[in-house]
């Protein structure tokens, strides 16, 4: 058992050391299809665990509907649903194919995706850009053109300047915005802030045409969750190597799709560890409540596993504003969150308490050990299709999940062992 018990601590240390290493730049904007891997034409890859056309939530089927409409694969939402129905489009996970995507996380070949490398072992990783309509379900034409916007304006411009800088360091932007306030979840204004600067003056030395010019930084300037798709890539890229270390019991991944909340493991593989996906406790946009919203869903909870979001709330209080609660209780979540993670961040420092690390590593095992569950920005989206965004919350990952997937480690690394 002692034998058993230090493998896994030197296991942990090692997936701790691979995410304190990872060294995130943003290095290309390009069309899905083109970039992510495995990415197929008539095929649509989506937050969460895997789920079927039947199981799927309200707003990840409006998402769903809003992309095939964006693709030209159907003329409207009914003729969009019989494709899906009859499996005439397929649909995967976002992250077996190296990508995050925000809420219904819905991303389609000729969606420009933002490139994060991992400039410390060389992988890559994917994300959406982040709006408010589609990737809540909306698929009317103001969340199209939104799409269309960013697939033949901003994209290209935004790529242009990359292009002009050769690249752009995450890792700074991360931990300074940190000290600035910022969660990196929810509410990444001062990192949106960072990053339109940036960019800036690289826009203007590329030769972008005037009009796109002033179209594209206008809105970079003004979308203060701009870097929610960075952070959520920089995380992934971070994460990543941390995968596949035998005797480790730390989640490399966690993921909700309205349907189902999933963990993975880095011990345990591809495998994921599923229970329902959970209600989210916050505040509601005028007009809606609780009886509006669906379950909790996005890929964005990748920013907590290397503890980021919620884990750092005790810095980042001025989102209570927007997802409800009081200082005392964002200060006792970052203190709970160190009860359940393997170390802290060599790089993402918390000045409120000290300037310790960010607490990283969820171990499954301090989970199950304590009670205590992850906590987790979030936005909310409706339960049904057609709808931008409703409100926004705090909320806790299944206990279920986390139970689930010491019980199969113990069948794997056990004295018991089945495979």
């Amino acid at each position: 058992m002692n034998d058993i018990k230090q493998k896994i601590e030197m296991a942990n240390m090692e997936a701790l050391k691979r995410i304190n290493e990872a060294d995130p730049v943003l290095v290309d904007i390009a069309p899905a299809g083109e970039a992510i891997p495995g990415l197929e034409d008539r095929m649509i890859l989506h937050s969460g665990p895997p789920v079927d056309w039947l199981r799927m939530s309200g707003a990840q089927r409006g998402s769903m509907l809003g992309a095939a409409i964006f693709e030209g694969w159907a003329k409207d939402a009914e003729e969009a649903t019989k494709l899906f129905a009859g499996g005439a489009i397929r649909f995967e996970p976002n992250h077996p194919h190296q990508a995050v995507g925000p809420m219904a996380g819905t991303i389609s070949p000729s969606m420009p995706v933002w490139i994060v490398e991992n400039k410390t072992v060389g992988n890559l990783a994917f994300c959406r850009q982040v709006e408010r309509f589609q990737q809540f379900g909306d698929y009317g034409e103001e969340a199209l053109q939104g799409l269309r916007l960013w697939r033949d304006v901003w994209a290209p411009a935004l790529k242009k300047g990359l292009r002009q800088m050769g690249g752009l360091p995450l890792k700074p932007i991360i931990a300074k915005s940190l000290q600035m306030g910022d969660e990196l979840h929810n509410r990444p204004v001062a990192a949106s802030s960072l990053f339109a600067n940036a960019m800036a003056c690289p826009l203007i030395e590329a030769d972008v045409p005037k009009g796109q010019l002033i179209g594209t930084i206008k809105y970079i300037t003004n979308h203060e969750l701009i870097f929610l798709a960075l952070a959520m890539a920089a995380a992934k890229s971070s994460v990543d190597p941390a995968a596949g270390i035998e005797y480790s019991t730390v989640v490399t991944a966690m993921a909700r799709n309205g349907t189902d909340f999933g963990i993975r493991v880095s011990g345990l593989g591809d495998e994921w560890f599923t229970a329902p996906a959970p209600r989210v406790e916050g505040l509601y946009f005028p007009g809606y409540g609780p009886a509006d919203a669906g379950a909790d869903m996005g890929d964005s909870a990748i920013t907590e596993t290397v503890g980021w979001g919620g884990f750092v709330l005790a810095g980042a209080t001025g989102i209570l504003a927007l997802v409800g609660g009081t200082p005392e209780e964002a200060m006792a979540y970052s203190r709970d969150m160190r009860q359940i993670t393997v170390g802290a961040s060599n790089n993402y420092r918390m000045p409120i308490m000290g300037f310790q690390g960010a607490p990283v590593g969820i171990d499954i095992r301090k989970v199950v050990q304590t009670g205590i569950v992850p906590i987790i920005d979030t936005a909310i989206a409706h339960r049904n299709p057609g709808y931008s965004i409703i409100g926004a919350g705090l909320v806790r990952a299944p206990f279920e999940c986390f139970k689930k997937a010491l019980v199969r480690f113990s069948e794997k690394y056990g004295p018991n062992r089945t495979s």
